[in-house]
């Protein structure tokens, strides 16, 4: 008898010292952070962290890091699959570098929701998206605006991914960025899949949107819906392709495209670079669209090209199935 006591003794005292000795920088699905947090904290809802850097390294892959109140929570650089969702409050990221870098293993989601990437106030922000590696990005209710720094930096989202990768942006504002407001440009045989979705991109100081297939064999294939892509000093919608370049091809449907700069409404600069549109307004642009070096754009025949400095070439009709 006195045996069988002290072996369930043992086995006891074995699980509670097993519990003891959990490290305690375990993992949990879901985090927060607080604008009056600590990251000494565990980032549970009533012990919060203070930054997204300091929760993402306590938050499992696959988890959520949601905000408990508004506050400014710091550039965070994402390794693994992870949902940033903090549409109910005030969540801002603002830092003279790179606000949000992405670069994860190569079958990994990010979700970006209810995020104000803003660093009007911090000089300057160089990217505030940065994409290299992951399978999907998804930014959904966020307003990026603000980076400052020049080309090639200064982007608001800058999708640059090494592998096949797809890129969704949802709900959102970009504005006001030193460079392009989406700069699309995969690396090496990366491949870039890209759906832009009822987004304003307005105001940047080159393109809102840019396509870009230089140092890139794998191409890029883009459709805006129902968006508007307005007001960029240089381009709205944009093609740069080099001689010898992969196919790039964008798809604008329901998009407004007004009041862009001299590089034109839609433009479209060398050969395998293709836009397609329809049911679109192109409008008080200096240029309403530019075909350069052997690009396309060619038109199903239900769009507005009216009201620029210069038209433009009147794009093809193609036939719709």
């Amino acid at each position: 008898m006195n045996k069988i006591v002290y072996m369930v003794s043992s086995i006891l005292i074995a699980m509670v010292m097993a519990c003891l000795t959990t490290p305690a920088s375990a993992q949990a699905p879901r985090t927060w952070v607080s604008g009056v947090g600590d990251d000494v904290n565990p980032c549970s809802r009533t012990a919060p962290c203070k930054t997204f850097a300091g929760a993402i390294s306590k938050t499992a892959a696959g988890g959520e890091i949601n905000c408990v109140d508004p506050g400014g929570f710091g550039a965070v650089t994402i390794t693994k699959s992870i949902t940033i969702a903090c549409e109910d409050v005030e969540a801002g990221i603002s830092n003279a570098g790179t606000q949000v870098t992405i670069n994860a293993l190569a079958t990994d989601v990010v979700v970006l929701r209810g995020l104000d990437i803003d660093t009007a106030t911090a000089s300057p922000g160089i990217n505030g998206v940065r994409f290299l590696v992951g399978a999907a990005l998804h930014i959904e209710d966020c307003v990026i605006r603000g980076n400052s720094s020049a080309a090639p930096n200064g982007n608001g989202i800058l999708f640059a991914p090494s592998g096949a990768s797809e890129l969704y942006i949802t709900n959102s504002f970009i504005t006001g960025n030193g460079a392009d407001g989406v700069h699309i440009q995969p690396t090496a045989a990366g491949v870039a899949k890209v759906i832009i979705e009822n987004s304003t991109i307005e105001n940047n100081n080159l393109a809102g949107v840019k396509a870009d297939g230089t140092s890139n064999t794998g191409g890029s294939n883009t459709t805006i819906v129902d968006s508007s892509v307005s007001g960029n000093t240089n381009a709205g919608i944009s093609i740069l392709n080099p001689v010898g370049g992969p196919a790039i091809n964008i798809m604008v449907d329901g998009v407004a495209v007004a009041n862009n700069g001299a590089a034109g409404g839609l433009r479209a600069d060398g050969a395998n670079a293709t836009i397609r549109v329809g049911r679109s307004t192109i409008s008080g642009n200096t240029t309403g669209t530019a075909i350069v070096n052997g690009g396309v754009i060619s038109s199903y025949g239900t769009n507005q090209l009216n009201g620029n400095t210069a038209d433009g070439p009147n794009p093809p009709t193609i036939a719709q199935k």
